[in-house]
């Protein structure tokens, strides 16, 4: 059995988790508040599917499809492909490229397009699985504008000792815009997601999670911002 301060440490971690969206929500004069779904399905694999000399290549194919205007409203879909390379068991690097419709309310209509090089580290421990992620996104916003922007994500996996298969999961991305643009915003402190919820393992190759996502976006100027709470179901696919 998982000793008590392991379990302990695990609760604070979900509410560490929690309470960062909350405390974002200071920073600005004005805030919106709205509900909807994100959807999400990830496909992930060893290149070796085309060539064995291939092993510690790797693919990532990704999609999304967000609602918001409590779940009335599609205004946002996602695509992402990118190549990586396995440095060890743990620790991959990736190249990658996303594109991001988008169609808010009384908006005009968004086309966004983004290239990023991604670092993951995986780390088993004896409570869970700890995943670090680092983004570094070239946003291509209108006209020739490249907006840069950061993102760090942890994520944490804890299998429940009754029933392996599925898992408390609990992780927390950050976003930074390191640059002023007229359409990307200010440079500062971009939006934060911080999620909480289960997961389920069919097998070694198909794992589903579902849960409450906060996402916390500023503005701009950075005078005000929208909290959206939203319920998250997302599949993942290993080959």
């Amino acid at each position: 059995m998982y000793p008590l301060t392991q379990k302990l440490s695990f609760l604070q971690l979900l509410t560490l988790v929690s309470l960062t969206a909350i405390s974002c929500a200071a920073s600005a004069d004005d805030l919106t508040e709205d509900s909807g779904a994100w959807l999400q399905a990830v496909a992930e694999g060893s290149m070796s599917v085309i060539d064995p000399s291939l092993k510690n290549g790797r693919i990532w194919v990704e999609g999304q499809s967000r609602f918001d205007r409590d779940w009335s409203h599609w205004y946002q879909g996602m695509v992402r492909t990118a190549v990586g390379y396995s440095l060890s068991d743990r620790a991959t690097i990736w190249a990658g490229y996303t594109w991001l419709p988008t169609q808010n309310i009384g908006k005009s209509y968004v086309s966004q397009q983004d290239i990023w090089p991604a670092f993951r580290y995986v780390l088993p421990t004896e409570i869970g699985t700890f995943t670090f992620r680092t983004m570094w996104e070239t946003n291509f916003l209108n006209g020739d504008q490249l907006r840069e922007r950061p993102r760090q994500m942890i994520k944490f996996m804890h299998p429940l000792e009754f029933e392996p298969r599925l898992s408390l999961i609990a992780w927390d991305e950050a976003f930074y815009r390191v640059n002023s643009t007229t359409f990307g915003g200010k440079s500062g402190f971009d939006q934060n997601r911080a999620f909480a919820g289960f997961g389920w393992s069919f097998n070694k190759n198909v794992r589903t999670e579902l849960g409450y996502m906060n996402q916390y976006v500023e503005n701009a100027n950075h005078s005000a911002a929208t909290m959206r709470h939203l319920g998250m179901a997302s599949v993942f696919v290993n080959f």
